[in-house]
């Protein structure tokens, strides 16, 4: 179970204070994944960066009794000094993974070959989302974590991607944002909208489609 407890998120703007999110309040049980919809600009990004513990709220509480991934393809958190190999060593240590199956693994998968021994600032955007994607299939969560897309790359790596991720999701649940309903009924049995700064959740996927439709109409 993940729990979000009256979290607000602001920013210092050029005009003040942003409100970025108002009091959000959520559960995410085990046994069910989550979709959540919004416009450009409504948080959700911030609001998944705050539930992985990429980003801390302003205020309230985040508790999570499982083991959550970061944002799938996120490569934020990565030391652009470091070479993909060191960063990788450096995430097996804070979730206790085994550095020599991970990095057998993510060799494999991500085809990044000597650059794997290279300094992460030297990598394209897409190299990056390949190591990040490749580490979170390596070590094995109870609920994953996706923002808008799935995988970066081409369209092979692409559909790589989602076979490997419907296998590793199969005992696990997932957290997802998208503009894309489809997207979000493939992967989730339910969702919510955050509009305002405000989360509401729905029983139903079509539920919160016709709402969103509403706040975007």
């Amino acid at each position: 179970m993940i729990e979000l407890i009256d979290i607000e998120k602001t920013y210092q703007g050029k005009q003040g204070r942003i409100h970025v999110l108002r009091g959000v309040t959520s559960t995410f049980a085990r046994g069910e994944s989550v979709g959540i919809l919004g416009q450009n600009g409504a948080g959700k990004s911030t609001l998944l960066r705050i539930l992985t513990g990429t980003e801390r709220p302003s205020y309230g509480k985040v508790r999570r009794h499982v083991a959550v991934s970061w944002p799938l393809g996120f490569s934020g958190s990565f030391a652009g000094s470091l070479t993909g190999a060191e960063n990788l060593r450096f995430v097996c240590r804070i979730y206790g993974a085994d550095i020599d199956e991970v990095t057998d693994f993510v060799t494999e998968f991500s085809e990044l070959g000597p650059s794997m021994h290279e300094p992460v600032k030297t990598y394209s955007t897409g190299m990056k989302s390949r190591l990040a994607f490749s580490l979170s299939m390596a070590v094995r969560f109870q609920v994953y974590v996706i923002d808008e897309a799935l995988a970066a790359g081409d369209v092979a790596f692409q559909r790589k991607c989602k076979k490997i991720f419907n296998e590793r999701r199969s005992g696990s649940d997932v957290v997802m944002v998208s503009h894309s309903i489809d997207m979000i009924k493939e992967y989730c049995t339910r969702a919510g909208v955050l509009h305002g700064g405000k989360l509401t959740m729905y029983d139903t996927i079509d539920e919160a489609n016709e709402v969103y439709m509403r706040v975007v109409s």
